[in-house]
């Protein structure tokens, strides 16, 4: 459903332009239909670059993001933007950025409605909007008519969330949507990614939390300064990690029986190891992920 390419994002920064930042260096993945596919990094690493690529806010430099078959890049015209966008939505990290305080929350499903559903009627669009919120947990007579200030951020995240599925869409892309919200609150926004996920939705899940990717992801992409690390099935990924960035990741999570002395000792011994990629032939720090196994591939220990 969707496909990234080789997709890579440059920026020119300095004085006048004279140097440049890679943020986003040669990715590759794929997100399927009733899948979760996690990015997961720390900050700096590109993960919400792509999404905002994904969604066509920011062009990329170099390569292929296709959806359903399509190269995004050549959308043209407002029609078929138009229509891109009732197949993907994002929602985003602070909901409270998203509504304006002057006007009730629910305004953003009329604004749905006056963009795509014109012709719907007002009974037939207000039966739509209940069932949407039904669908994310809420109760259409707590939230309706209620202003930004007068609901949660867990409520405004499960608005944000039901206004894209008032639109047909195919993928969601959820950057650090639960990063602001109380722990008892998580739970349930995830729960509800599930739901989702379960009834056909292709999701990208932006995180740097990696109890949150492990808990919801089917795949999980490992990011480190823009370049892809490790990439495969979650299990593989968490279970068995090869590429030393991920270890150090998975070794930085506290244990109930380990201190930090014996996971730092572990990992000495552990060593390295040697690059698969550069083992087979490939140029040190250039070449990109190889596969480990059907589900699980490991980029180059060098790359800067």
């Amino acid at each position: 459903m969707l496909d990234l390419r080789q997709v890579s994002k440059t920026y020119r920064v300095g004085a006048f332009g004279g140097r440049r930042l890679h943020a986003v260096r040669g990715v590759d993945f794929s997100v399927r239909p009733g899948e979760v596919v996690s990015l997961i990094g720390e900050s700096g690493s590109g993960k919400s670059t792509i999404g905002k690529m994904v969604l066509r806010l920011i062009s990329a430099s170099s390569g292929t993001i296709a959806f359903e078959g399509a190269d995004i890049a050549g959308l043209r015209g407002h029609a078929r933007t138009k229509e891109y966008y009732s197949r993907v939505q994002g929602v985003f990290q602070d909901p409270f950025s998203c509504f304006n305080p002057i006007f009730p929350a629910d305004r953003v499903f009329e604004l749905v409605r006056a963009e795509y559903a014109g012709a719907v009627s007002q009974a037939h669009w207000r039966a739509r909007v209940e069932d949407a919120l039904t669908t994310v947990g809420l109760d259409p007579a707590q939230v309706l008519g209620k202003f930004p200030h007068q609901l949660s951020g867990g409520q405004l995240q499960r608005l944000l969330i039901a206004r894209a599925l008032l639109l047909d869409i195919r993928m969601l892309v959820a950057d650090e949507i639960i990063s602001m919200l109380d722990a008892s609150t998580r739970i349930d926004v995830l729960n509800l990614l599930g739901d989702l996920k379960a009834r056909g939705l292709g999701i990208l899940f932006i995180t740097h939390d990696l109890s949150l990717g492990n808990y919801i992801s089917d795949t999980a992409v490992i990011l480190r300064r823009g370049r892809v690390v490790e990439r495969g099935a979650t299990s593989a990924a968490f279970s068995a990690p090869a590429h030393p960035y991920t270890r150090r990741l998975l070794a930085s999570v506290p244990q109930l029986h380990t201190s930090w002395q014996q996971a730092d000792a572990r990992l000495a011994q552990e060593g390295e190891g040697e690059c698969p990629g550069c083992a087979a032939g490939g140029r040190p720090g250039e070449h990109g992920p190889v596969d480990l196994a059907d589900d699980h591939a490991v980029g180059c220990y060098t790359a800067a």
